[in-house]
């Protein structure tokens, strides 16, 4: 029986995108003796870092809660040279998150908002691609006529023909594309000062480059 032959080329996608979506997480957190207490706390921050986005234009509805917790939390010391933990209270930690299409006058009102905001929330920004399912299928294609146009020249070169596509491996994973350009931060010295006026914010986020890689074999004659 002849063998059968095949050739195996494995071909790459790359976009470089401009972001056009902002994106927004906040946390509110701190420690208090009670949990009933905590849980209230927790609450009210929360509370007023929506409200104070509201001024921004933006409703409850459009801020999403990404994680939540109140757990019990201890504190060493030191006693007659033994080490010792003691109970210290109850950490609430509430994270919370928007997005928009990205505007910089939309961004230096929330910047001003959150500097205003009785709760304090750190904050950080981060740029996104609001269709990524789009990128995605482009990618795809990209590779694909890649991996085609590589096997052309090798089989050109090896002095054979492309027949039918016997294998398509292409693994679907997880595209990052979004970008960081800011640690998280808290505008404390500003709060109380701001008068919840917008922020003259001038930023311009590089590109985000993303790649993937689809790997076909043909028959060859």
């Amino acid at each position: 029986m002849e063998k059968e032959r095949t050739i195996r080329v494995t071909g790459k996608g790359l976009l470089k995108i401009k972001p056009d979506m902002t994106c927004v997480s906040m946390t509110v957190d701190g420690v208090e003796r009670d949990y009933e207490e905590a849980v209230r706390r927790s609450a009210e921050d929360s509370r007023a870092v929506k409200e104070a986005l509201a001024k921004a234009g933006f409703s409850s509805e459009e801020i999403k809660t990404t994680r939540y917790s109140i757990d019990p939390e201890y504190e060493g010391y030191e006693e007659n040279g033994v080490w010792k933990q003691r109970f210290k209270g109850y950490r609430f930690f509430h994270e919370l998150r928007f997005s928009f299409d990205s505007d910089r006058e939309t961004l230096g009102k929330v910047f001003g908002v959150l500097a205003s905001c009785p709760a304090e929330p750190e904050f950080r920004v981060s740029f996104a691609v609001k269709d990524e399912e789009a990128a995605k299928q482009e990618l795809i294609r990209q590779a694909v006529a890649d991996a085609k146009r590589k096997a052309v020249i090798l089989a050109e070169s090896s002095g054979v023909s492309l027949q039918d596509i016997l294998h398509i491996d292409y693994s679907f994973g997880q595209l990052r594309m979004e970008i960081m350009p800011m640690e998280q931060m808290k505008l404390m010295k500003c709060a109380g000062s701001m008068n919840d006026r917008a922020m003259d914010i001038d930023m311009d986020p590089e590109e985000i480059e993303v790649s993937d890689t689809v790997t076909i074999i043909w028959e060859i004659k």
